[in-house]
C-alpha cells in the first residue's frame, strides 16, 4: 500500500468515526414529556355571539304642552315606580306670569305660586332613569324628551343565521362586558327576531339576552359579549383537545405507564367538546396520567415498527387530521 492509498484509508476512517459519533449521540436523544392531570369537570358547547347592552323597552317621557322645565326630581340610575314625580315644568302662559310676578316682588311670587300650580310629569312605568335630557329652565316642546326610561338593560346579540336554528327560547347563556370582563351574568334567551339584518354582508338575527340579575355596572350602549349554551355535561372526565391525537379515524392519547416503561398509545372515545376541552366517554379513568411531548431528539435508526406513532412530531407536509368529538 502506498502513501497515498494509506492517507485516503485514514480520511475514510475518520469520516466513518465522526457520523457514528454523531448520529449515535442524537440517536440517543430521548423524548421528554409533560405529564397532564385527567380531571372530572365541567364542560359545555355555546353559539359565540357580540352584542349591545340596551333597554329592553326605551320609553322617553315628554310634556303634553309647550314650556319651561322648573325642576328635575330624579338622578340617572334612580330607579321609580309607576306615578312618581319626575319633574315640574310650567306651560308658556304660566312662565310669563311666574317671570312677571318675581319682578313685583316675593308676595306676589308666593301668591301666584299658590294659585297657578306647575305642571308635573309622571313616570308610566316602573323602570329605571338612564337619560336626564335637560336642565331646570330649559324651554321645551311637545317633541322633545325631558326623561328616559328603561323597563329593563338587557343584551341584544347578534347571531349569524348558520347558527340561528340552534337557539331556543328560555336556552342559558352568560354575559360578559368588554369594561368587565371578569363580571359573568347569568341570562337566558328571552326573543329571537323574525326579521334579518345584514351586516357587513353577513345576515344576522337579533336575540334578546335577558340577564337573571343585572349587575349594576350595566350601562345602556356598553359592548358585550354573550355564550349561549347548547349542551353542558358536569362531573365528566376532560382531557385538553390538543392532547388527542386522530389516526385512521381513531383517537388516542399517550398514558404513562409508570417509571423505566415506555407510553402507551392509548385509544379513546370522545363526546362533547368546547374546542380547548373534549369529554372522555371511555377508554381513560380519573387515575390515568396523559402525556404531552415537549421534547424529542432524531427518530431512531431505522424508525418505528408497527405502524406509525400518532404522538411523534408530524413530518412536513405530513395529512394527519385532528381530534373529533364522537356523535358530532
Amino acid at each position: 500500500m502506498n502513501k497515498r492509498n494509506v492517507v485516503i484509508a485514514v480520511c475514510l476512517l475518520l469520516v466513518a468515526g465522526g457520523c457514528w459519533f454523531f448520529f449515535g449521540k442524537v440517536n440517543k436523544k430521548e423524548i421528554k414529556y409533560k405529564r397532564v392531570n385527567v380531571v372530572m369537570g365541567r364542560i359545555e358547547s355555546a353559539i359565540t355571539s357580540t352584542g349591545t347592552v340596551l333597554p329592553q323597552n326605551r320609553l322617553e317621557v315628554r310634556p303634553p304642552i309647550s314650556g319651561r322645565i322648573e325642576k328635575i326630581l330624579v338622578e340617572e340610575g334612580q330607579k321609580v315606580k309607576t306615578g312618581d314625580i319626575l319633574a315640574l315644568m310650567s306651560s308658556t302662559d304660566r312662565a310669563a306670569l311666574m317671570d312677571a310676578a318675581r319682578l313685583q316682588g316675593a308676595d306676589a311670587m308666593k301668591n301666584w305660586e299658590d294659585v297657578y300650580k306647575p305642571m308635573p310629569l309622571i313616570a308610566p312605568i316602573d323602570g329605571d332613569v338612564i337619560v336626564k335630557a335637560v336642565d331646570p329652565g330649559q324651554t321645551v316642546t311637545q317633541a322633545d324628551a325631558v326623561i328616559v326610561l328603561s323597563d329593563r338593560l338587557i343584551v341584544k346579540a347578534q347571531v349569524d343565521e348558520t347558527d340561528i336554528g340552534k337557539v331556543k327560547l328560555g336556552q342559558e347563556a352568560v354575559i360578559t362586558l368588554d369594561a368587565y370582563p371578569d363580571i359573568e351574568a347569568r341570562a337566558k334567551v328571552d326573543h329571537v327576531s323574525y326579521e334579518s339584518k345584514t351586516v357587513s354582508n353577513v345576515t344576522i338575527y337579533t336575540v334578546d339576552i335577558v340577564p337573571a340579575q343585572v349587575p349594576d355596572v350595566f350601562r345602556s350602549g356598553m359592548s358585550a359579549n354573550v355564550r349561549i349554551i347548547q349542551q353542558s355535561l358536569d362531573n365528566v372526565l376532560v382531557v385538553p383537545q390538543k392532547l388527542v391525537k386522530n389516526e385512521n379515524g381513531k383517537n388516542y392519547v399517550l398514558v404513562g405507564q409508570g417509571r423505566g416503561k415506555a407510553p402507551l398509545s392509548k385509544e379513546i372515545q370522545l363526546g362533547l367538546s368546547d374546542g380547548d376541552n373534549v369529554q372522555v366517554i371511555s377508554g381513560l379513568t380519573a387515575e390515568d396520567k396523559i402525556l404531552q411531548v415537549v421534547a424529542a431528539g432524531a427518530a431512531s435508526k431505522g424508525g418505528a415498527k408497527g405502524g406509525s406513532n400518532p404522538f411523534m412530531p408530524t413530518p412536513p407536509g405530513g395529512n394527519r387530521g385532528g381530534a373529533r368529538s364522537g356523535g358530532h
